[in-house]
């Protein structure tokens, strides 16, 4: 097929050239048709055509590696990706919007910020594709996504802080625990950091955000002095901050930091569901509730969006009330 095509273009380039500025169309299309008798062409049935979808998920992923995406926003769009490719099974060429919308409403349980995700990482797949020119049109382009709704974050309270801080067992919980708050980390920038990321003297720390973007985020004098508790007990010569407590001593990953918080939880009996990321909305919220700028906590957070930062803005009654007697005009 390949090399029919060739020929057929050589073919049409030698009659094109031959042409005079003021082309007769009518000798032209007796040409063509000259031309044109010497192949059979027939349109490609469904069958016929290549399912590429797999490959070109594969070319896609490879791109974005080269680019320097972070490790976890690559797996996060490989599992999209494949989920939504054993969906659809046709050719990319061959998938439509209906199809697009068909696989986000296939589940009734997902909820809007899941549909969302999904979305995201299909929407970003076509428009790599279109931009790569390995495809003329977007099919997910008139899809817009779904309406999520507005929920404050929901963090601790500086009483139920405490309890979580009385909470803590080992040297190793309270320290991270302190982290966590004291910084605002996400759970992938707590788990990547490394002893050497501390600067003790100016007590801050060096961190690798999304996009592998790295910010200098602070820590308290009650969280310095907790990590040095932690560090002055370890006894191994691995560079990470937060380590496993079994040999082969390594750093702990994702899922572990996150039982290690579930233990904690578990001691608390505290109504609220403690997650890393419980820690980060409590940084947000209490910081904006003690007077801080936005564009501040926006900077400490890593937000790339100030929208983002937005959701942490939202003040107690009892500070709606101290304003209203401090600015409100008699």
């Amino acid at each position: 097929m390949i090399n029919d095509m060739a020929r057929i273009m050589n073919d049409l380039q030698v009659v094109t050239s031959t042409l005079s500025p003021e082309v007769d169309m009518q000798k032209l299309e007796v040409r063509l048709e000259e031309i044109m008798s010497n192949y059979e062409i027939h349109r490609k049935s469904e069958k016929d055509i290549e399912n590429d979808i797999q490959d070109k998920i594969e070319l896609y992923l490879s791109a974005r590696k080269v680019e320097g995406l972070a490790k976890e926003t690559i797996r996060g769009y490989t599992g999209e990706l494949n989920r939504f490719a054993k969906f659809i099974n046709k050719p990319v060429v061959q998938i439509t919007t209906s199809d697009i919308r068909k696989y986000l409403a296939s589940n009734e349980n997902n909820m809007a910020s899941t549909v969302d995700r999904k979305l995201s990482a299909i929407k970003t797949f076509f428009s790599w594709l279109v931009t790569e020119e390995l495809l003329l049109r977007d099919p997910s382009t008139k899809i817009k996504p779904p309406k999520k709704p507005k929920r404050l974050p929901k963090g601790l309270s500086v009483e139920e802080l405490e309890v979580v801080r009385e909470s803590c067992i080992s040297r190793r919980e309270r320290a991270m625990m302190e982290v966590m708050y004291s910084t605002g980390c996400r759970l992938s920038e707590v788990q990547r950091m490394k002893i050497d990321d501390i600067n003790m003297q100016e007590m801050n720390m060096r961190v690798i955000g999304k996009g592998d973007k790295e910010r200098i985020v602070y820590i308290s004098f009650k969280c310095l002095h907790h990590v040095k508790g932690y560090l002055n007990i370890r006894k191994d010569d691995c560079e990470q901050l937060f380590v496993t407590e079994r040999r082969p001593i390594r750093a702990m990953t994702n899922r572990a930091i996150e039982r290690s918080v579930d233990q904690i939880e578990q001691r608390t009996k505290l109504s609220k569901k403690l997650t890393p990321h419980t820690f980060r909305h409590t940084f947000g919220t209490l910081a904006m509730e003690n007077g801080a700028d936005l564009a501040d906590v926006q900077q400490l957070m890593g937000h790339e969006d100030p929208s983002t930062t937005l959701v942490y803005a939202h003040v107690s009654e009892n500070r709606k009330k101290q304003a209203h007697k401090k600015y409100h005009m008699q």
